[in-house]
């Protein structure tokens, strides 16, 4: 049962930040942003944020089983940092309207979510696997953060 609660506290933790960021929707103002041609569709980002957010849970469930305390507690410190972080992002992009500001952040929040996946994978291999998707949607999130800036300055 431990088990079982835990899962879901990891996947509650993860799905809640997807839904604060995305109170904080792209609406009129992104939509007149001039994009570089392989912006996806904004059909697109519900969907993949959604299986991102279950798979970061699995990957912090398994991290927290895996472990004591005291090997467990930086690698899920710097997991919550990082759903913070990811959480901001969607506030000072769409909600602020700042594309610079939040590429300043997005850069942070890459190294946080580098760091998550190495200490994850440090105590279990599948949990920092379950976290490359992640990284490598943030790498392309932070490029294409930069060229809206670029392009809208």
């Amino acid at each position: 049962m431990r088990g079982a609660v835990s899962l879901i506290i990891c996947l509650a933790a993860c799905l809640a930040t997807g839904w604060i960021g995305s109170r904080f929707m792209p609406g009129e103002w992104y939509e007149t942003l001039l994009k570089p041609s392989w912006t996806p569709p904004n059909s697109v980002f519900g969907p993949v944020w959604t299986l991102l957010y279950v798979m970061m849970g699995v990957a912090a469930w398994l991290v927290w089983q895996r472990k004591t305390v005291a090997q467990v507690a930086m690698p899920l410190f710097l997991f919550v940092v990082q759903l913070v972080l990811n959480a901001m992002w969607s506030y000072i992009f769409f909600g602020r309207r700042q594309p610079g500001a939040a590429f300043f952040e997005i850069v942070i929040l890459w190294i946080a979510v580098l760091l998550t996946l190495i200490g994850f994978r440090r105590i279990r291999t599948a949990a920092g696997i379950l976290m490359l998707p992640y990284f490598l949607w943030v790498s392309f999130a932070l490029v294409l953060n930069f060229q809206l800036w670029r392009l809208n300055v």
